[in-house]
């Protein structure tokens, strides 16, 4: 088989990676810092009120985040070598076992991978992982996400869409016993396309700054079916509706959503998985997040609670009653929540079953595994250079655990699996198709 094309990376100088490295990282750092500053009573109080002593190391965990998040700016801004982790950690060992691997990929003099000429996949996930590190060696505030006023800020600026999404699921469930077998692939598939155009509410294009769903997105479905370029909802249907004919009484059928962003983009991913389990298309849903804050809304462990609790607390009726059942589900365990230190490393997918077995055997117990957003299709694909028209099965490169499809707006310089000139003709119509949040794509990789 012919080697995989090159990575994506910042020496195409112009190149959406190349901005990503020299701008949008650059504020991303900023807004991380401005956080910590902004925040600095809140951590006198939390930690200072016990004693003088308390308050001091307060004070200084803050002046230390603050330090080393500016010098890892410093280090971006000047294409200094990318160095080894130094706070142990769970994964800290990994990664720096992979940055000796890229040190041997390595042709320049000095033999040290700098930001703008290594993969833009590893760069952008080192500096999260960074962030991360400035962070954990500043204790006491150690647990402290410089994201997480951004993620719920995105959630409270999308409530008049989000009420829209609870009050429409709670109708739905009211008549789904009495629909018909089109009746429910059509709410099947209005759902799944709710859920892809979620998915335009990323933080880290926006560098931070607000990226809130503020128009009722159920309205506006119709008019963005032209920008889905690839459309293999069909399948999943085909998939899911045949399991639920032929599966025994008390017969499991699992469908595992791999998250992207929190905020709106997870109340879809919620009303998706709500649906699954109330239409029978499944018997049970399991999430995977993040362990650590990473690209600026993907969603943690926390987020996940506290979005439910939100919810569930609203004073509109339907929203809340989404928020009882959803809890509900979690405690029936019908809903299962899992996260694992390979979604925050850099590798890509293809590599799982040999860097994590236990996640890739986890997957493998899915019957359908939707995978949203754009970082997890570019560690689909190995985020490398591909023609617009290589198979999808081809990009994926082995990583078959589990049926499975790439629910994704497009926000970076990859594409697979278009037909011949698609890719040419958006190109020459639409210059910016591959990285707006414009387009998107419902990409499935299993039995056909």
């Amino acid at each position: 088989m012919a080697e995989p094309p090159a990575s994506l990376s910042g020496q195409d100088v112009g190149s959406f990676a190349y901005l990503t490295i020299k701008d949008r990282i650059p504020q991303i750092l900023t807004k991380a810092i401005d956080t910590l500053h902004r925040h600095k009573s809140e951590f006198f109080e939390k930690h200072g009120e016990i004693s003088s002593i308390f308050l001091q190391k307060g004070m200084e965990a803050e002046k230390k985040a603050i330090s080393l998040l500016s010098k890892l700016r410093n280090e971006l801004q000047t294409d200094k070598p990318i160095i080894p982790l130094v706070e142990k950690f769970a994964d800290t060992d990994i990664w720096n076992q992979y940055l000796e691997h890229q040190q041997s990929l390595v042709s320049e003099s000095d033999g040290k991978p700098r930001w703008f000429y290594s993969p833009w996949l590893f760069v952008e996930c080192y500096m999260y992982r960074r962030i991360h590190e400035a962070v954990i060696q500043s204790p006491p505030i150690d647990d402290f996400d410089v994201f997480k006023e951004s993620k719920e800020q995105n959630f409270f600026e999308s409530q008049e869409s989000i009420i829209a999404l609870g009050t429409h699921l709670q109708e739905l469930l009211k008549t789904i016993e009495d629909l018909d077998e089109n009746n429910l692939k059509n709410e099947f598939f209005k759902l799944l396309q709710i859920s892809l155009w979620g998915n335009k509410c990323d933080l880290s294009l926006s560098s931070g700054n607000t990226s809130s769903q503020k128009t009722n997105i159920i309205n506006s479905l119709e008019q963005f079916k032209p920008f889905i370029l690839v459309n293999d909802m069909e399948h999943l249907w085909s998939l899911l509706s045949n399991r639920k004919k032929t599966r025994g009484k008390g017969t499991v059928s699992r469908v595992d959503i791999v998250l992207d962003n929190s905020g709106f983009e997870l109340v879809t991913d919620f009303i998706l998985a709500d649906f699954l389990l109330s239409s029978k298309l499944a018997t049970e849903v399991h999430f995977y997040g993040k362990t650590i804050p990473w690209f600026v809304s993907d969603t943690t462990i926390h987020d996940f609670n506290w979005l439910i609790e939100q919810v569930k607390h609203s004073n509109h009726k339907h929203l809340s009653k989404c928020g009882v059942d959803w809890e509900n589900y979690i405690k029936m365990g019908r809903w299962v929540y899992h996260d694992h230190i390979f979604w925050t490393l850099p590798h890509e997918f293809c590599a799982m079953s040999q860097v994590a077995p236990d996640l890739y055997a986890e997957l493998q117990k899915a019957h359908l595994i939707l995978f949203k957003g754009d970082l997890n299709y570019r560690k689909l694909t190995g985020d490398r250079k591909w023609e617009f028209t290589i198979p999808f099965r081809q990009a994926l490169n082995g990583f078959h655990p589990a049926p499975l499809c790439s629910i994704r707006t497009l926000k970076a310089e990859i594409q697979v699996g278009l037909q011949p000139g698609q890719g040419e003709q958006l190109t020459a119509s639409d210059p910016s198709w591959l990285t707006t949040g414009k387009y998107g794509v419902f990409q499935f990789d299993g039995p056909l």
